[in-house]
């Protein structure tokens, strides 16, 4: 069969990265060095890993982290509370299997949204569906869907990912909507997916915050007593990062 034909019926079906490796190949005649099986592997693979990186990349823009964060980067230096053993078992994603949750608090700019967001880029790398949002913002986002008639359908979106990060937790004061909001969300994903929270805020306070006792029990039974809690403390990140610039 004429190798340009093959090439173009191999790009008709949508295998670019094998039409390209195989066009490669044959211009400089290197596919007689392998077996046919060796050969149909070699491309096969290629278009796999292909795929796979494509889908990993637009899982990370879907997923709208406000950050690019790595486990690789994380810093376990002394007085942050956050202990390398228990965090890299979490990087292995085995909560995420077990539908649990993970809780970051700690004051301003310790490194909160870096952590939940280094957990949300892993889970993209292994092909899991993240969503990264400011609470706030998602409360606000949603009030807006409420009016337009596709609350449903946002909420149903948020729960088909299999791991949603909340950031900024509880800064702004929680009224009904944002309550019912939360509810909606937290009943929907217990024990069926896993959400990171990161706030500023003690859990302690979370129940006062929320607000209406009969609901904040309800979302907080859920949400908190499936979870790891990572507590930080010490001073600021940026802190050093200024002092070096």
């Amino acid at each position: 069969m004429n190798n340009n034909q093959t090439v173009e019926k191999l790009r008709q079906m949508r295998l670019m990265a094998m039409a390209s490796l195989h066009l490669r190949q044959i211009s400089e005649n290197n596919q007689e060095k392998f077996s046919p099986d060796e050969y149909l592997a070699l491309l096969t693979d290629h278009e796999y890993e292909d795929r796979q990186n494509r889908k990993i990349q637009r899982l990370i823009m879907q997923a709208s982290f406000r950050q690019q964060a790595s486990i690789a980067q994380i810093n376990y230096q002394a007085g942050r509370n956050l202990d390398r053993n228990a965090f890299e078992r979490l990087a292995t994603l085995d909560f995420i299997s077990r539908k649990e949750n993970v809780i970051i608090t700690g004051p301003s700019g310790v490194g909160k949204s870096y952590l939940a967001q280094a957990l949300g880029q892993q889970a993209c790398m292994m092909t899991h569906k993240v969503r990264y949002i400011n609470t706030a913002r998602l409360f606000q986002r949603l009030k807006l869907a409420k009016v337009d008639g596709t609350y449903l359908k946002e909420i149903n979106k948020l729960n088909k990912t299999a791991l949603l990060i909340l950031d900024d937790f509880g800064l702004q004061a929680f009224d009904n909507f944002a309550r019912e909001v939360l509810m909606d969300i937290i009943e929907e994903r217990f024990e069926r997916t896993s959400t990171i929270v990161a706030s500023q805020i003690p859990v302690a306070a979370w129940y006062d915050i929320i607000g209406e006792g009969t609901i904040a029990d309800a979302i907080l039974d859920r949400l908190v007593n499936s979870s790891h809690r990572i507590d930080l403390k010490g001073d600021s990140l940026r802190k050093g990062i200024l002092k070096q610039e």
